[in-house]
């Protein structure tokens, strides 16, 4: 891979690419891009960037101060796997033309902001983020959300529910039943060439993969593994693997979502997150004879996660549909504790053995709409302030916690129900992010003003479950 602006360029000439797709994260978390010409990327373009028209963009620019460029990071370019043409891809940062600043709101911007304010800090100079996405494919999906009708359907071949379909050559019944769906083996699981063409894709365009595997829901969620990386790569990594999952799948006729909750009554999707702090080449989470080996830089940490998780939810889980993942009784954890290889814990700390390196935690309480960009910096930003006022977390907790009775479960703080509350403790719980100027508040009060429209979006509408509950009433 391509890693200075004369190497990009060199490549460019030297097999005659004509296309170069400049793509960027908006404020959402979705890729958009613009495919421009060849001849219209310079040197000077990794600097200065190239201009486009930011007013159509979601929660960016008004009409009036629309201006902005893209600025291509060179490191990032790989040939599109999915173009007829041979066409460059390069992820870009946005810039305001104004001003030669990166645009504030910009995700993969603020990011390198909280680079900036971490090695200015001197706690560390290095934050390894290692995120697990988890979606679902199904062969067909269908919605509809007007004034007078509202539904939505989707299907799989995989699904418990089609033990009794009739299907084109006959129902054969390999099918997995809501919460089984772990590891199972062909023909139940029908995925897994498909599964294998994403993973190896992904390793093509230069993340690093581990492995794949069928998920604990029944209709058809599964996993891509990639290996941990710097807090920017990793969140690059996510939207490469978002790309590759679903346009693989539209390949296979099929579809994908990363939707936390897409199915009643089974597994929700998550992204849980590992991540660690290093300085100097060594890493700063272990601390040998201690609980789970943690270092008291690293207990800070969690403490510093564990408090000011409802706050960054807004971030980590940012849609309504997130909060029907986070529901007591399935396996995503809704308990602002810390356990050693407890996966019903908020945050877990895997068992990796005496190794300091590999000494790191997992919160587990995200999900894969979440915007990488934001959601990254954000726990990175709580953990640095938890380590800044040596916030103790208190106590690990290794009991079951899907177990515990209604008064041990008062005593532990949990995530928030939804997603207008947790949007109202980030309102109020703020301070920790804007340390060193890295979010806004301006960010956060355009985030909390559109993610209020969403809340209301769906307030205001009938739910079909209500004619069920109170149409005869």
């Amino acid at each position: 891979m391509a890693k200075t602006p004369q190497e990009v360029l060199s490549q460019v000439k030297d097999e005659g690419i004509e296309l170069i797709d400049l793509k960027f994260t908006d404020f959402h978390g979705k890729w958009q891009h613009l495919t421009v010409c060849s001849n219209l990327l310079e040197e000077g373009s990794f600097t200065g960037g190239l201009a486009f028209d930011g007013s159509s963009i979601r929660g960016w620019k008004a009409i009036n101060t629309s201006d902005m460029a893209m600025v291509p990071d060179p490191s990032t370019t790989w040939i599109d796997p999915f173009y007829r043409h041979k066409t460059l891809s390069i992820i870009c940062s946005i810039q305001d033309p104004r001003t030669g600043q990166n645009y504030e709101r910009c995700p993969r911007a603020l990011a390198q902001r909280a680079l900036v304010y971490l090695n200015d800090g001197g706690i560390a100079d290095t934050a390894f983020f290692g995120p697990e996405p988890e979606f679902f494919l199904f062969d067909d999906v269908r919605y509809k959300s007007a004034e007078s009708s509202s539904f939505y359907s989707v299907d799989t071949i995989e699904a418990g529910w089609n033990t009794g379909r009739i299907e084109e050559g006959g129902n054969l019944g390999y099918k997995i039943q809501a919460k089984e769906g772990y590891f199972p083996v062909i023909p139940n699981d029908t995925a897994q060439d498909i599964r294998s063409e994403m993973l190896l894709l992904m390793a093509q365009l230069g993340i690093p993969i581990e492995k794949h595997h069928h998920e604990v829901a029944g209709a058809s969620q599964h996993e891509l593994g990639m290996k941990f990386a710097q807090l920017i790569e990793a969140a690059d990594n996510v939207m490469t693997y978002k790309y590759v999952v679903r346009n693989v799948a539209k390949k296979y006729g099929k579809t994908a979502t990363f939707m936390p909750k897409p199915v009643f009554n089974d597994n929700g999707s998550g992204m849980h997150v590992h991540q660690s702090l290093w300085k100097g080449g060594k890493p700063l989470f272990f601390g040998e004879g201690t609980y789970a080996n943690l270092s008291q830089t690293a207990r800070w940490y969690i403490g510093g996660i564990l408090r000011h998780a409802p706050a960054f939810l807004a971030f980590t889980n940012p849609t309504t549909n997130s909060y029907k993942r986070l529901v007591p009784g399935f396996e995503a954890p809704v308990n602002l504790v810390y356990s050693e290889g407890n996966r019903s814990a908020a945050v877990r700390i895997p068992l990796t053995g005496p190794s300091p390196r590999a000494k790191r935690l997992e919160f587990r309480s995200g999900d894969a709409l979440a915007n990488p960009y934001l959601a990254f910096s954000a726990m990175m930003m709580a953990g640095l302030d938890g380590i800044k006022n040596q916030i103790d977390p208190g106590d690990g907790e290794d009991r079951d916690l899907f177990e515990l009775s209604e008064e041990e479960l008062q005593k532990i703080s949990t995530v928030p129900p939804s997603l207008d509350s947790a949007l109202e403790a980030l309102n109020l719980d703020r301070a920790f992010l804007t340390e060193g100027g890295v979010f806004t508040d301006d960010l956060i009060d355009n985030w909390i003003d559109l993610k209020y429209e969403e809340v209301q979006q769906l307030c205001q509408r009938p739910h079909p479950h209500e004619f069920a509950m109170y149409y005869d009433a």
